[in-house]
């Protein structure tokens, strides 16, 4: 009975070792499913509040955004991180453990058979010794009842002969039965003994160790998967520091004065602010009526004074920030006409013959500019923020603006025309090495597309030329705008608060009122742009390659052997500015001159 005790608390322990085994394995695939929730939805907040870009316009500039967007690149390694982390308990830790409870559960059931099939043969062992005994016992009290009856027989003198003799021979039967059973019963109990001392002393304490062994093994497996859980957690620590010192690193990059230039450098305009209101003098009609008489030289002074600082109110806030005012036009009524000086004013008349002065709030020079440049006028923040057409060449953006455009334009044309230039040397070195080597290819057929690859690089350099000629034109008002101010200063015949720097601008076209144009020659874009005083001195020489029709404006004819004065280097667009000996000066293609500079040669200049 104590050995089947002994044996049914192993079964117990046993299983619930395995049972707590496979506990912890349930536990180690509920942290899993929440280290892979955990890191999913964190990728998920960073897909949510990653910006999404569509175009170049959109990508992240402030240093605030950038931190931002560097810490979703952190946090989403982070998340990656956690996944490693589960990846590795499921593979190092669960895994193995589902696995070796398998392993466990298989030879504990076979070391539990092999108890019970020794405990099996012990119980037959005692049962053949028991059949044994058993019978031995019955054959003793056999021979004993024999042995009764031969004794009774024997002292019985009426018995006969032939009965005693039959009663003894009995005897003698039983009692060689009796000592047969007692042998054999001598001899199960011997096997049963010895059986009984193997299966104690070493069947079951076998079993047992096996057990005990199984059970060590168990606990210590639990041990390193317990290490293994925290290993896995230990081994990303690093690079999760990393991470977060890449946050760390992203917050302090927060510039707060690069972030306010920023802003200053998207929305800067270019225009002036307006000036100050000028005092309007109501009296005027009072003095008239005072002197009812000519008006004197003096007198006509004033009124231009007046007309200077008499304007229309503007209603509501100053623009930029609200209503823009209005160009509003001043007449002075006249007996007879005033001798008029070549300014921005002019004369008509009325329906009774007097005639009056019209003053625009336009500067002469800008008036000049404009018939000189011939170039549509900038319309104001209103009309940009409807949505007007855009123009190519950006002159319906403010200045500083349209400044940023084309030079973003420009670096984009000599991107393409790099990738142009690249792939036309590709193709001459395939040429070359076609007409090397024939059985390779064919070198006529890569005619068109060379061809086509010099079309596409002088229409690069031709759009490359012709924007930084609008850029040099942007830059050059820009630079000139402190002394058109200074001219708006001193022209006392407009109001010097009421122009931007590209001219005034009205909601209504016909409140414009300009000043006539002056006898000026026309000159194109690009006149204006390389009209200098004094001719650039030479910096060197060349030869033409091939001829040059140059059609285009601002481009200088060549025929092949002509030579050539260098005025200017090329500065990557393609473009070497040259010169005749008789004066007349342009730009050819640098692929078709060999040029040849001086080694100290000063005075080159560089435009931008």
């Amino acid at each position: 009975p104590w050995l089947k005790c002994s044996h049914d608390l192993l079964d117990k322990h046993t299983q619930w070792g395995i049972d707590f085994l496979e506990r912890y394995a349930k536990f180690v695939k509920e942290r899993i499913e929440i280290e892979q929730n955990y890191a999913k939805q964190l990728r998920n907040l960073v897909k949510k509040y990653c910006p999404k870009r569509s175009s170049k316009d959109e990508e992240p500039r402030f240093t605030s955004c950038v931190a931002f967007f560097n810490i979703l690149n952190e946090l989403n390694d982070y998340a990656g991180q956690r996944e490693v982390v589960a990846e590795e308990m499921a593979h190092r830790v669960y895994g193995e453990l589902m696995r070796y409870a398998h392993d466990l559960k298989t030879e504990r059931k076979m070391h539990l058979q092999e108890g019970r099939k020794a405990q099996q043969y012990l119980d037959m062992c005692w049962k053949q010794m028991d059949n044994s005994k058993k019978k031995f016992e019955r054959e003793c009290r056999e021979a004993e009842k024999a042995q009764q009856s031969y004794e009774r027989l024997d002292n019985d003198t009426n018995a006969t002969k032939a009965d005693v003799e039959k009663a003894k021979q009995q005897l003698n039967l039983r009692t060689h039965m009796a000592d047969e059973n007692k042998n054999e019963y001598a001899a199960q109990l011997q096997n049963f003994n010895g059986e009984q001392h193997k299966h104690f002393y070493v069947v079951i304490p076998q079993i047992y160790k096996q057990l005990q062994e199984m059970d060590e093994r168990r606990t210590i497996k639990l041990s390193e998967c317990y290490r293994g859980f925290a290993d896995s957690e230990r081994k990303v620590i690093p690079i999760i520091s990393k991470c977060l010192e890449g946050m760390i690193l992203a917050a302090k990059s927060v510039d707060e004065r690069r972030d306010s230039q920023m802003v200053v450098d998207s929305f800067k305009s270019g225009f002036e602010p307006p000036g100050d209101f000028p005092f309007e003098d109501y009296s005027q009609h009072i003095y008239r009526t005072i002197s009812d008489g000519t008006i004197s030289a003096s007198k006509q002074e004033s009124g231009k004074m007046d007309a200077k600082t008499t304007v229309g109110k503007a209603k509501g806030k100053l623009w930029l920030f609200g209503k823009k005012p209005k160009v509003k036009v001043i007449k002075f009524l006249y007996p007879q006409s005033p001798p008029l000086t070549p300014t921005s004013l002019f004369t008509s008349s009325t329906p009774n013959g007097s005639q009056f002065l019209t003053f625009s709030i336009e500067p002469v020079h800008y008036c000049m500019n404009e018939i000189k440049t011939g170039k549509p006028r900038i319309p104001s923040f209103r009309s940009l923020k409807r949505g007007g057409p855009a123009l190519e060449d950006f002159s319906h953006l403010p200045p500083e603006q349209r400044r940023k455009k084309l030079q973003q334009r420009i670096d984009e044309l000599n991107r393409e025309l790099q990738k142009e230039s690249d792939q036309k040397d590709a193709l001459n070195k395939m040429k070359d090495v076609y007409e090397k080597n024939p059985q390779m290819g064919d070198p006529g057929s890569l005619q068109p597309k060379l061809a086509e690859t010099m079309n596409n690089i002088d229409r690069l350099r031709m759009e490359i030329h012709k924007n930084e000629a609008w850029l040099s034109e942007v830059e050059g008002k820009t630079g000139g705008r402190g002394d058109r101010r200074h001219s708006s200063d001193i022209n006392h015949l407009v109001t010097q608060g009421r122009e931007s720097p590209e001219g005034s601008y009205t909601d209504d076209a016909n409140q414009e009122v300009r000043g006539p144009p002056q006898q000026h020659g026309h000159h194109s874009e690009f006149d204006d742009e390389f009209e200098d005083d004094d001719p650039l001195p030479a910096i060197g020489h060349c030869k033409a390659i091939y001829p040059f029709d140059g059609h285009n404006e601002g481009t200088l004819a060549m025929k092949e052997g002509e030579v050539l004065y260098i005025i200017e280097e090329d500065k990557g667009d393609g473009w070497t500015r040259a010169r005749r000996q008789n004066g007349e000066e342009g730009y050819v293609p640098t692929s078709y001159i060999d040029v040849t500079l001086e080694k100290n040669s000063k005075g080159a200049v560089t435009y931008i």
